[in-house]
């Protein structure tokens, strides 16, 4: 009789602490999940989550096996539900520190290609760097002139073939070009800077047509100065920063009056370049298309022998 009471009392306390085993057990592992899941709250709203947060998420280890005996069918439920939440979680938790290493990549790349970028435009602006400058009201017929369609040979005029910077002969050579003075400044720069281009002076020519493109971009000179500085470089012998200029010049002022000589001296350049006959053909299509009521007679006989020459359908 004590043998069979003892065995009863035995079974009860078994039966008792099972499910408070298995409670505890689940417990334990809801914690867990709770903080993993502040772990990727961190990771997706960076900042959101303070100081509660703990650093990383580790892989839980293996899952307590369920009690065995008599455990009650909603224990057995919520193990399940929470052994389904930890897997999901681990998988977002993958997946954002995935995405995030991509992001990481991609702005790596990206930062690597503009520094090399802006690498290459520095010495391209270097290369055409020029020395200051300004122009007379006496040339406003002249400079107003449509330009030569041809460009002019590179070999610079005797007055200006002294290279040496600060040579008595080139410093009197161009103090000898008068400087204009009126109530327009941005007219007298760019008179001064087409006289220099006419004497093939033309880093000082430069100067000053930069200065109104710089300073008076809304002015009607901005778009002559920037054409006649690709027009300059080209004249100089250097077809790439000509190209860059010219293209400049298309970009900031589509309806300059100067548009249209930009876009045929863009295509000179690209000659000059030996770039594919396929390319200077499209920019001679987008003149035609873009600004072929504008063309001078001259002009548009040239672009028809620059078709012809490039063999243009």
């Amino acid at each position: 009789m004590r043998i069979m009471m003892m065995a009863a009392v035995i079974a009860a306390s078994l039966t008792t602490v099972a499910p408070a085993a298995a409670q505890t057990a689940v417990e334990g592992r809801v914690d867990r999940l709770e903080r993993e899941m502040r772990a990727v709250q961190r990771k997706v709203f960076p900042g959101g989550a303070g100081g509660t947060v703990e650093p990383q998420i580790t892989t839980p280890q293996s899952i307590d096996p369920l009690p065995s005996g008599p455990v009650g069918g909603p224990i057995t439920d919520l193990t399940a539900r929470v052994a389904a939440l930890e897997t999901n979680i681990r998988s977002v938790t993958g997946q954002v520190e995935q995405n995030g290493f991509r992001i990481r990549q991609v702005e790596e790349a990206f930062n690597a290609y503009k520094r090399t970028t802006d690498a290459r435009l520095k010495a391209l602006e270097d290369g055409a760097s020029t020395v200051g400058g300004s122009a007379p009201p006496a040339a406003t017929a002249e400079a107003d002139a449509p330009p030569r369609a041809t460009p002019r040979p590179a070999t610079p005029r005797p007055a200006a073939s002294v290279a040496a910077t600060g040579d008595p002969a080139r410093v009197a050579a161009i103090k000898a070009i008068e400087k204009p003075s009126s109530t327009d400044p941005a007219e007298d720069n760019y008179l001064y800077g087409y006289r220099l281009w006419d004497a093939d002076f033309h880093p000082e020519a430069r100067a000053a047509l930069k200065t109104v493109v710089d300073k008076y971009p809304k002015h009607r000179r901005a778009s002559y100065s920037q054409n006649l500085i690709g027009r300059s470089l080209l004249d100089e012998g250097k077809p790439s920063l000509a190209a860059l200029a010219l293209n400049e010049s298309y970009q900031k002022f589509p309806d300059g009056e100067r548009a249209p000589d930009s876009v045929f001296y863009l295509a000179q350049a690209l000659v000059k370049l030996k770039r594919p006959a396929a390319e200077v053909c499209k920019v001679y299509d987008a003149l035609n298309e873009s600004y072929g009521d504008k063309l001078s007679a001259t002009m548009k006989a040239d672009v028809v022998k620059g078709r012809a020459a490039q063999k243009c359908q």
